[in-house]
């Protein structure tokens, strides 16, 4: 299925095409945008893991968990969820899982 700007989905308030919501969120100045060392870190893994031999998609996988298990971490932590010994534990559990 080719994507296209015409193409219909169910929104949060019902049926729009693709187009319309991108003109909606330009109206409203809502940009999506991530962080510099969000991307670095995600281009990092990715090249660590074609260097040792997976696949660009398994590669691209991987360094996406990453970098979402990483920030979910982290903001548990910045809402007090759990404490500086357990985001360091997970962070080099984390890390460990990935480069084992």
């Amino acid at each position: 299925m080719k994507i296209t700007l015409d193409i219909h989905f169910n929104g949060a308030l019902g049926p729009i095409t693709l187009r319309e919501a991108v003109q909606q969120l330009r109206e409203h100045d809502l940009a999506c945008t991530v962080a510099a060392d969000v991307v670095d870190k995600k281009v990092t893994i990715f090249a660590d893991c074609v260097a040792r031999g997976f696949t660009p998609l398994r590669s691209e996988i991987m360094a996406a968990y990453y970098v979402a298990e990483r920030d979910a971490t982290t903001e548990a932590f910045d809402r007090g969820l759990i404490t500086q010994t357990e985001l360091e534990t997970q962070h080099a559990a984390l890390a460990y899982q990935l480069l084992a």
